[in-house]
């Protein structure tokens, strides 16, 4: 990850976290992209095996179908990489734990279930709800 500080560099000041707080914050985050990286790398090694020559076509379908799968789950994947690489950037410019909306601080427990939330709990309930409301028309 090109965009994050050394791991022994100490992240800019927060206003609300703790110095400790962020430093942890930011390991899970790492461990968890890190984890991320490494199940990317054995999903491609399976994807890209050579298929069965001798398979059914009932084999072969459920081969796609599997291979169809693996293929959501990876860009999923993908998509956490980047929300984890952002929350790692936030950290570095000293930006971490503000929600973008309101401006408010997201509170440390909420980011220790949820390291790349960008949004503080009532911000996120709130579009939560507009969001079920577009889908109930």
């Amino acid at each position: 990850m090109t965009t994050t500080a050394a791991p022994t560099e100490l992240p800019p000041e927060d206003e609300y976290l703790e110095m400790d707080q962020v430093v942890q914050l930011r390991a899970i985050l790492r461990e968890r992209a890190e984890k991320l990286l490494d199940t990317s790398r054995q999903s491609l090694n399976e994807l890209t095996e050579l298929k069965q020559v001798d398979a059914d076509a009932v084999d072969q379908a459920a081969n796609e179908s599997d291979r169809g799968f693996s293929l959501r789950l990876a860009d999923r994947d993908r998509l956490m990489l980047r929300k984890i690489r952002k929350a790692l950037e936030r950290i570095d410019e000293g930006e971490y734990g503000c929600c973008e909306s309101c401006g408010e601080n997201i509170t440390h427990k909420r980011l220790l279930a949820r390291p790349v939330a960008t949004l503080c709990i009532d911000c996120k309930t709130t579009a939560e709800q507009q969001e079920r409301r577009r889908w109930d028309f």
